[in-house]
C-alpha cells in the first residue's frame, strides 16, 4: 500500500497535470516501515491505470490562481504539478517508454525508494555502484556490460570531477573483474598530464607505466622508459606520415619512394652503402647538376660521422655560371674521371652499418631527395619542410621511441605518460600509439572479436580539437580522419574509446556523434552546451538544465545502456588511488614555514 497524494486533472499531450494534497510536500515521509520521498522537482510517482502503474517524473510546480476560504477563514490554494511519463510497470516489471497515458481523476502515488531502485537498476550489475542518485540518495549499479561495450565520453569543465569518474569508472571495474578480463581484453591510457603513474586504477603487478621524456634525463638515460615499436612498423607509410607531419599530396608520396627502395634491396647486407655511393657519383656527374644536393651529401656525411668527408665537401664549390661543381681547380664533369680521382676514394669508405632507424631514416630521406631532385621528379622547396621535420624531430622521438623486435609483454592495463613531452610529440604520439593498438588488433582478431582493446584519451582535447590553428588544414583533416575511422569502425573489432575532455565543443563533431554513453559534469560554455543538447538523443531537457549548476563529482549519466537519464553522486577514491589531479590547498602551502 502507498501513499495517495493527488489525482489528475488534464493531460494534454505526453504532459499531465496533477492536483497535489496539501499535507504531500514534506520532504520525506514514513509508511508502513518504507521511505518515500516528497513532491518536488525531478521526483517520481505513481499513478495507476487499471492494473498498471504509470511512472511520471515531476517537471513542475505551481499554484492556482484561485483560492477556497475554509471555515476558519484562512485562504486554501490548490497545488499543482505538471509531470511527464517515462514508463509503466506491469506484470512483468517496469517498461521504458510512453505507451500508456493516464485519463482524469487517476490517483496519484509515491513511490518508496526500492521500487525506484528497480527502475534504474532492473538491467545493471547492483554490484557495480560509482556513486549514489543525487536526488533520491540511492546506490545504484551500472550496467558494466553493456558500458565497457561502447564508447565513453566524460565531459566536465576543470575542478568538476571529471578525472575522479574516469578513475572511479575504471577502478571498479579493475577491482572486482580482473581475472575474468586478464588475456582477454587490453586498456590502454593516454594520459597527457601524468594523473595515472602512480597506485591508480589496477595493481602494479597489471600495469605497464611509460613515462616518456622529451626533456634530457641525468646521465643521458630516459628514466621512464621508451614506447617499443617493432622495425616494421617504424617502417610504415603511415606511420612515417604521422611522425613527421608530411602533406598528402607532395611529401606522403615522397616518404613512400624512400619506403619502396628501402623494401626492394634491404634484404641485401651493404645495399645501403652502395646505394649512398651511386647517389654521390650522380650528384657530381649528372649532364644537369643540381646545387641543393651538395648540402644534402654534407648533411649525410654529418649522419654517419663521417669527418673526411665533411672536410672533402667543405672545399667543394658550386659554380653557376658553369653549372658545375669545383674542387680548387678541378671541375666535375659527366665523364666522371675527375669523381673517381678526386671524390670516389673518400666516398668508397662511407659505412652506414653502425646507424639506427632513426640515423638510417635520415639518410635515406636526403639520398632519395638527391635522387628524385636528379631525375627532376621534385620541386626543393616541397619536400624541404619534411626534411628539416625529420631533423628536428630526430632527438625528441629518439628519447620516447624504442625500435627493436623485443616482444612487449603484455599487461591488462597500459599507461602512457606525456607529462614530460613537447607540444610537437604530445600532438603526433597519441595519434601513432591509437593506430598502432588499432591495426594490431585489427589485424589479429576473430570475427567475431574474441578480445577487446580500450582506448582511454586522457584530456582529448589536446589531439582531438578541429578548432586548431597551429598546424595546417591539410594535416588537421589526415589526423582527424586517423581517429575518426578508429571510432567509426573499431566497434566491429572489438576496439572501444573512452574520451574525457574540458571543452567537448572544441572536439570533431563526428567523434562526439559516435559516442554511446556520457558521464557530464558541470559545463559552463555555451558552445559546449549547445553540442551537448545537439549530440545527445537520450538526454531530457530537465537533466540537461542541471548541468550548468552541478556540484564537484556530481554529472549526469546517460546514453545506450541506459533507459533513463539519471544524475549521480560519484563517491570520491581514496587519496592513494585518486588521479593526480588535485586542486593546491593554498591555506596549506603558504602556513608551512619555509626551510
Amino acid at each position: 500500500m502507498s501513499i495517495r497524494i493527488g489525482e489528475v486533472i488534464a493531460v494534454q499531450g505526453t504532459k499531465v497535470v496533477l492536483r497535489i494534497d496539501e499535507q504531500s510536500s514534506k520532504e520525506t515521509l514514513f509508511h508502513g516501515g518504507a521511505k518515500y520521498k516528497g513532491v518536488s522537482i525531478r521526483e517520481y510517482l505513481s499513478i495507476r491505470r487499471g492494473f498498471r502503474d504509470i511512472i511520471c517524473m515531476v517537471e513542475g510546480e505551481y499554484l492556482d490562481e484561485s483560492r477556497v476560504e475554509t471555515a476558519d477563514g484562512k485562504a486554501s490554494f490548490i497545488r499543482k504539478v505538471d509531470a511527464r511519463p517515462i514508463g509503466f510497470f506491469d506484470r512483468h516489471g517496469f517498461t521504458q517508454g510512453i505507451k500508456f497515458l493516464p485519463m482524469i481523476q487517476d490517483a496519484a502515488y509515491l513511490l518508496p525508494e526500492e521500487r525506484i531502485r528497480s527502475i534504474f537498476d532492473r538491467k545493471a550489475d547492483s554490484s557495480f555502484r560509482i556513486g549514489r542518485m543525487l536526488k533520491e540518495e540511492i546506490a545504484v549499479g551500472l550496467p558494466w556490460q553493456r558500458l565497457f561495450n561502447s564508447h565513453i565520453g566524460i565531459f566536465g569543465n576543470t575542478g568538476s570531477g571529471k578525472s575522479n569518474t574516469l578513475a572511479k569508472l575504471y577502478t571498479l571495474l579493475f577491482d572486482q573483474k580482473l581475472p575474468r578480463i586478464e588475456g582477454k581484453s587490453r586498456f590502454v591510457i593516454l594520459d597527457f598530464n601524468g594523473e595515472y603513474v602512480g597506485e591508480q586504477l589496477a595493481p602494479a603487478a597489471h600495469k605497464r607505466v611509460y613515462q616518456l621524456s622529451t626533456q634530457e634525463q641525468p646521465g643521458g638515460a630516459n628514466a621512464g622508459g621508451k614506447f617499443p615499436l617493432a622495425p616494421t612498423e617504424f617502417w610504415d607509410l603511415e606511420t612515417l606520415s604521422l611522425l613527421f607531419q608530411a602533406t598528402m599530396n607532395t611529401q606522403r608520396p615522397f616518404l613512400s619512394r624512400v619506403l619502396t627502395g628501402k623494401a626492394r634491396y634491404d634484404a641485401n647486407p651493404g645495399s645501403l652503402n652502395v646505394y649512398a655511393k651511386s647517389k654521390f657519383r650522380q650528384a657530381f656527374c649528372a649532364g644537369e647538376v643540381r646545387p641543393a644536393t651538395l648540402d644534402l651529401m654534407r648533411a649525410i656525411a654529418r649522419r654517419v660521422n663521417f669527418q673526411a668527408l665533411e672536410e672533402l665537401l667543405k672545399d667543394v664549390s658550386w659554380h653557376s655560371n658553369q653549372g658545375r661543381f669545383h674542387l680548387g681547380n678541378n671541375y666535375f664533369d659527366a665523364d666522371g674521371g675527375r669523381y673517381d680521382f678526386h671524390i670516389a676514394p673518400t666516398v668508397d669508405e662511407l659505412d652506414t652499418a653502425g646507424l639506427d632507424d632513426f640515423d638510417q631514416l635520415i639518410v635515406r630521406v636526403n639520398l632519395q631527395l638527391i635522387s628524385d631532385l636528379n631525375a627532376g621528379f621534385v620541386q626543393f622547396e616541397h619536400i624541404q619542410p619534411l626534411l628539416k621535420r625529420v631533423e628536428s624531430s630526430l632527438k625528441s622521438m629518439r628519447r620516447v621511441l624504442s625500435i627493436g623486435n623485443a616482444a612487449e609483454e603484455e599487461r591488462v592495463l597500459t599507461v602512457v605518460s606525456l607529462r614530460r613531452c613537447n607540444n610537437e610529440v604530445k600532438k603526433v604520439l597519441p595519434l601513432l600509439f591509437a593506430k598502432h593498438y588499432y591495426n594490431t588488433h585489427k589485424t589479429t582478431v576473430a570475427a567475431p572479436p574474441d578480445r577487446t582493446v580500450h582506448l582511454i584519451v586522457d584530456e582529448a582535447h589536446n589531439i582531438l580539437s578541429d578548432q586548431s590553428t597551429r598546424e595546417s588544414e591539410s594535416w588537421k583533416d589526415y589526423r582527424l580522419e586517423l581517429f575518426e575511422e578508429i571510432i567509426k569502425e573499431g566497434r566491429k573489432f572489438g576496439m572501444f574509446v573512452t574520451i574525457a575532455s574540458q571543452r567537448p565543443a572544441d572536439i570533431s563533431p563526428t567523434i562526439v556523434s559516435q559516442l554511446h554513453n556520457f558521464f557530464i559534469h558541470r559545463l559552463v560554455n555555451d558552445r559546449d552546451l549547445f553540442l551537448i543538447d545537439n549530440t545527445i538523443s537520450t538526454l531530457d531537457a530537465l537533466s540537461r538544465s542541471l548541468i550548468p549548476g552541478l556540484s564537484q563529482g556530481c554529472c549526469v549519466v546517460t546514453g545506450t545502456a541506459f533507459e533513463l537519464p539519471m544524475v549521480i553522486q560519484v563517491d570520491r577514491l581514496p587519496s592513494n588511488k585518486q588521479p593526480a589531479s588535485e586542486d593546491v590547498d593554498l591555506e596549506k602551502l603558504w602556513s608551512e614555514a619555509p626551510d
